[in-house]
């Protein structure tokens, strides 16, 4: 073979082993995010038996945006503080905010397993979307691990069919516009710093919660409250930085299939701490979920090898 056409044939193999590279990180970020995510909810959960829900996040936004802004300072991405005033990151950082008021709106009316099952249906929303406007390309095997990890997700939490009502709708709205968020996460110039794109969305979501706090009013905290509320706050700056850089730099359908470790860690969670054990249909759930996550990395390892 002549040097040229070796030299035409080395710069798409080199350029399909960069994507299987960056696809594999962004499946941990993914997983870190998720796992971040699920630890958040789990001591919000605890708290929120006693404190309005905008209280808590205001108080937990404090500490977080303290955290992101000390971070922000120690990786040296203050000096690009205007970044944050950019058209997709605020724009994004919008979409976070009102899909968060919107779900919570829907969780308030809805089952918890019924509002859980839409919005973990959010895969299948990016999948499409990432196809139309990222033009990426969704196979056959993308598509089962993404079909085969929602039912899976069906079979943990199983809902209620007399649950779905307008705030099932909803709810469906909010898992769109938190799909659009996510793909407006891949339009933001590379050369913004993540950190700061987290800044932008924990301010954005504090904002929002501080006008509703506004209108409700304050009730008195323990300081074992404000204990949990911090460790939350670490949780979630964590979840948030962890799902903006999985979702920058590498495929959104190819992560997408691995919010479903979630599930994984909420049956743990929720074993550990409430004693909740999963039935027969909760465990062919579970392995379905790593089933799709099997399936989605072979798929991977056969494009990088082609």
């Amino acid at each position: 073979m002549s040097a040229t056409g070796s030299d035409r044939f080395a710069v798409p193999a080199d350029h399909a082993e960069r994507r299987a590279r960056t696809n594999r990180v962004g499946i941990l970020w993914m997983v870190v995010a998720m796992t971040a995510f699920i630890c958040n909810d789990a001591v919000v959960k605890g708290v929120g038996q006693r404190l309005p829900a905008a209280q808590m996040i205001v108080v937990r936004g404090v500490i977080a945006i303290s955290l992101i802004l000390l971070a922000a300072w120690r990786m040296g991405a203050l000096p690009r503080i205007a970044d944050t005033m950019r058209g997709w990151v605020l724009l994004r950082a919008g979409c976070e905010g009102v899909g968060t008021f919107m779900y919570l709106a829907a969780l308030f009316q809805l089952p918890l397993a019924n509002a859980t099952a839409i919005n973990q249906s959010s895969p299948l929303f990016i999948a499409v979307l990432a196809m139309i406007f990222l033009g990426e390309r969704v196979d056959r095997a993308r598509w089962l691990a993404i079909l085969t990890g929602f039912a899976g997700v069906l079979l943990v939490i199983q809902p209620r069919p007399d649950g779905f009502n307008v705030y099932a709708w909803l709810c469906l709205l909010a898992t769109l516009v938190y799909s659009f968020r996510d793909l407006l996460t891949r339009r933001i110039a590379a050369g913004t710093p993540s950190i700061l794109v987290t800044l932008t969305t924990a301010s954005v979501v504090w904002l929002m919660a501080a006008a509703v706090m506004a209108v409700e009013g304050w009730t008195p905290m323990r300081w074992s409250e404000l204990g949990l509320l911090a460790l939350a706050a670490v949780f979630l700056a964590t979840g948030y930085h962890a799902v903006i850089s999985a979702t920058r730099y590498a495929e959104v359908s190819v992560v997408a299939p691995f919010r479903y470790v979630g599930m994984l860690w909420a049956l743990i969670l929720g074993y550990v701490v409430w004693g909740d054990a999963p039935n027969a249909l909760a465990w062919s759930g579970i392995g379905l979920l790593i089933g799709a996550g099997l399936v989605m990395l072979q798929a991977s390892h056969r494009r990088r090898s082609r």
